[in-house]
């Protein structure tokens, strides 16, 4: 399992979106270069997975922070100032997919590959003492949550989000770099619950292992 912001908005939090709108509001261009680098790259990949190119999905970006200027003075606050963003991305996204004859339903994705998260080879075979046990079982990390802090390991785990597939992409980016909860990634994305988790357990499974060696290095 990865490490993950938590789910449920703090105070702090929407104290800190609440302050960031009002500045928004009055045309504070400080303001918005905050809101563009704190969400820009989870923006580009969740597009990603809905267009052909990196070049369409950086329009789309472009075209959702327009949108979202516009409707500053409409933002009801009945949802978070992120998850409001991040809706308005996904419908201009699922519009350009449609428009480029891309667009599928993410729910039609979630067992594409139907490869294993675990290669079988780290199991016991069939004739060994213990069938389907671990053969090579995964280390545990010497200090996870230190080692994440390093630039080094940020850079790691970016390259490591950046080789999944487009969809586990979006799932993961919501779920695991956004902090949005299933509910509102099922309703984002339109996915069941059960397409979410598959999603969502085969990106963390691809992103650990290509972790692991990084982590061992230092067991």
């Amino acid at each position: 399992m990865l490490p993950t912001r938590p789910h449920a908005p703090s105070s702090a939090a929407a104290d800190r979106d609440a302050a960031l709108l009002d500045a928004l509001r009055a045309g504070d261009e400080d303001a918005f270069v905050t809101l563009v680098t704190r969400y820009h790259p989870s923006f580009k990949r969740v597009a990603r997975a809905y267009v052909s190119t990196d070049a369409v999905a950086e329009e789309v970006v472009q075209e959702t922070w327009l949108a979202a200027i516009d409707g500053l003075d409409r933002f009801e606050q009945r949802a978070s100032l992120k998850t409001w963003l991040f809706h308005i991305l996904a419908n201009k996204a699922k519009t350009r997919g449609v428009r480029e004859r891309r667009s599928v339903p993410f729910a039609s994705l979630a067992g594409a590959g139907d490869e294993p998260s675990v290669p079988p080879e780290r199991f016991q075979g069939d004739d060994a003492a213990w069938p389907g046990h671990w053969a090579t079982p995964p280390r545990p990390w010497e200090d996870p949550e230190r080692r994440l802090a390093s630039l080094e390991a940020r850079d790691r785990l970016r390259a490591a989000i950046g080789a999944l597939p487009e969809t586990q992409q979006a799932v993961l980016t919501l779920r695991d770099v956004e902090g949005l909860g299933a509910d509102e990634v099922c309703e984002l994305l339109e996915l069941s619950p059960g397409n979410q988790r598959v999603i969502l357990h085969r990106a963390r499974a691809r992103v650990r292992a290509d972790l692991e060696d990084y982590f061992e290095e230092g067991g």
